[in-house]
């Protein structure tokens, strides 16, 4: 079990309309009707700003909430990006050195796409029992595009974002357990093709997408209902123990079909949050859980199944629980 000490997040104020993406212009009717659908009206977006400067100031905002200095943070743990700025150098101490951070190890984990949040906190978790010096462990993420499309058809629409954790043993908000399932038979499912290809030229490609719509959905819904099942048995739970649902941001239609597959709804802090921001990649649940928590869908005492899934193909789901106080301090 650990614990969540503080959150904080960082959105850019740009925002983009996703009736008028540029790459709307390309697709047919078929799949402009497809974007038009997935419940999203507005992402936010800047160009100026790299995926380490969006974690970095999110990382600043959960110090300064926690009433920390750089300097007390033992670990720098970096959800890697989709695409790095440059191939070769570490995010990781990039981020440790933004962030000024100079006496805190820093590595990153990933490989999972917008489930790549989940091996952090397992990592985290594994760091804390292992080691009782190590107080303060720091996982950072800063969610962009890997093309300069925003659409990936036929999955979602992707804005900008920076997220900061700052866990510990001790936090108003537990992570009680952890399930994690990978499936390497999609690995490839989805894909860039960046060798000897301009950035302006690089597309997300669905290499597959029968196999997206049809056989990866259906292993989707019965693997979230499997994981959901262990997740409460094994911590003696029954579905009327749990408060909320909550998921990433992909699609109204995603919604239902997962909510479908569980027997029960998604929080509605998730659907506000798909409308305004779109997919912010590994930070949307946790960022979906403040909502909650500000909306009163999530409040003390309460307990929580928090849902990650991404294409690559994994699946897992955490067990969150509140204890008094407050989690985060959202500044947007």
């Amino acid at each position: 079990m650990i614990a969540l000490a503080a959150s904080a997040w960082y959105l850019p104020d740009k925002t983009l309309a996703v009736a008028e993406l540029p790459e709307l212009a390309t697709l047919s009717d078929a799949e402009r009707a497809i974007c038009a659908a997935l419940g999203i009206d507005r992402v936010p977006a800047d160009d100026t700003l790299t995926a380490a400067e969006l974690a970095a100031r999110a990382g600043g905002r959960v110090l300064a909430a926690a009433g920390l200095d750089p300097g007390d943070v033992d670990v720098v743990l970096t959800v890697e990006p989709r695409a790095p700025q440059t191939l070769v150098s570490s995010e990781a101490t990039r981020l440790q050195a933004m962030l000024g951070a100079g006496r805190a190890m820093a590595f990153s984990v990933g490989g999972l796409g917008c489930a790549s949040l989940t091996p952090a906190l397992l990592t985290a978790g594994g760091l804390l029992r292992a080691d009782p010096d190590l107080a303060h462990v720091l996982v950072l993420h800063g969610s962009k595009p890997a093309t300069p499309g925003r659409y990936r058809h036929p999955v979602t629409v992707n804005g900008d974002s920076g997220g900061a954790l700052l866990l510990g043993r001790r936090g108003p908000v537990r992570i009680r357990d952890i399930v994690l399932e990978t499936n390497g038979d999609y690995a490839d499912l989805f894909r860039v093709e960046y060798r000897d290809t301009p950035f302006a030229r690089w597309r997300e490609e669905c290499a597959d997408p029968p196999s997206y719509n049809f056989r990866l959905a259906v292993e989707t819904r019965n693997r979230l209902r499997a994981l959901v099942k262990r997740l409460l048995a094994r911590n003696g739970l029954t579905p009327a123990d749990i408060t909320c649902y909550l998921t990433q941001n992909l699609s109204t239609a995603a919604y239902r079909s997962w909510s479908e597959a569980i027997g029960a709804p998604i929080a509605p802090a998730c659907a506000a949050n798909l409308a305004r921001y779109g997919h912010l990649g590994p930070n949307d649940v946790f960022f979906n859980l403040t909502s909650a928590r500000e909306r009163g869908q999530f409040t003390d005492g309460d307990r929580a199944v928090l849902l990650n899934i991404s294409p690559a193909a994994a699946w897992s789901a955490l067990l969150v629980t509140t204890e008094g106080g407050t989690d985060t301090a959202r500044e947007l």
